[in-house]
């Protein structure tokens, strides 16, 4: 077929993967959705998202709607008379007025293992629940929440240290080359989607920063996921005093005869927390307003041993 007319919808750093891939294979979108440039930094200064970014770098027209249930941006989108419309990680909803707009429907690039982690944080939920594999695929949208059928996916391994942030860029990348890969067989209607088991599905709700505290009265393997599932973001914390400690880096370990929330240990191979069951070894930690440093370094500056936290 000619060159199909792509309107490309993501914002963060997973969606311009996708978007370089496209690229990188000779697709050019006719426009970019994203959302609107946000506040970053100290200064706070309005920041183009990174498919914005990308997008002008490559002189593809931008547009940034706050919402798309709004007729004019409806109509703009309309206006472009696309083929196919590619989401990823775009942020708002597509109502059914848009996912009607394109010929050959809207397409995301979703990841995980549909139906495992339908929602807004799959990767971070993996890893919370100990899932030892995830992936990426690719779906044809419908009006509910990661709930439309499934044309092909690509499974990836969690590493037992891995991070989000490193699992993301490997699913990033996969999804970028499952996305090029299986493209025009979508547009020409040689691949068809498979109907999800809603039976199976499970739910990946919102990351709110309360949810990466520390809570010593949960098991020690768990808080160690949960210190990989949100790092980098939001990063998992506790109260330390009166100051909000990030831990960048922490192992579950042997179980120490303390009450949940006890230094029992620290020096430089960590410090060691007692929790429900088990201890988490603390080995890179971070003060407000400070950079990030390991155990050792830590416990110079600031006297933990024996303090219940």
């Amino acid at each position: 077929m000619s060159s199909p007319r792509i309107i490309f919808a993501g914002t963060p750093e997973l969606a311009a993967a996708a978007l370089a891939a496209l690229l990188e294979s000779g697709y050019r979108p006719c426009a970019v959705l994203t959302q609107p440039d946000r506040p970053a930094g100290r200064g706070k200064k309005l920041t183009a998202s990174p498919v914005k970014a990308l997008a002008l770098e490559h002189e593809i027209p931008v547009l940034q709607p706050p919402s798309l249930r709004d007729e004019h941006a409806v109509a703009e989108v309309a206006a472009l008379q696309p083929d196919i419309m590619v989401v990823a990680a775009y942020g708002l909803i597509l109502p059914q007025q848009v996912l009607d707009i394109p010929a050959a429907g809207c397409l995301n690039v979703h990841a995980s293992m549909l139906p495992r982690w339908r929602g807004a944080a799959p990767i971070q939920a993996a890893i919370l629940a100990g899932d030892t594999t995830t992936g990426v695929c690719l779906m044809a949208m419908d009006a509910g929440l990661d709930t439309g059928p499934v044309y092909a996916c690509d499974e990836l391994r969690i590493g037992v240290t891995e991070t989000a942030g490193e699992l993301h860029d490997r699913i990033a990348a996969a999804g970028g080359a499952l996305l090029v890969r299986h493209l025009d067989d979508i547009l020409d209607g040689k691949l068809a989607a498979t109907p999800q088991d809603d039976e199976r599905a499970t739910h990946a709700p919102k990351i709110r920063t309360a949810d990466a505290e520390l809570d010593w009265q949960q098991p020690a393997p768990e808080l160690a996921r949960k210190v990989r599932a949100y790092n980098p973001v939001p990063g998992s914390w506790f109260m330390l005093g009166d100051e909000r400690v990030k831990c960048w880096q922490a192992e579950a370990a042997a179980a120490a005869d303390a009450l949940p929330g006890t230094v029992t240990a620290a020096g430089k191979d960590g410090i060691d927390v007692a929790c429900s069951e088990g201890v988490l070894r603390l080995m890179s930690l971070q003060r407000p307003g400070k950079r990030p440093v390991s155990a050792a370094e830590f416990c110079s500056q600031v006297d933990v041993a024996g303090r219940q936290l």
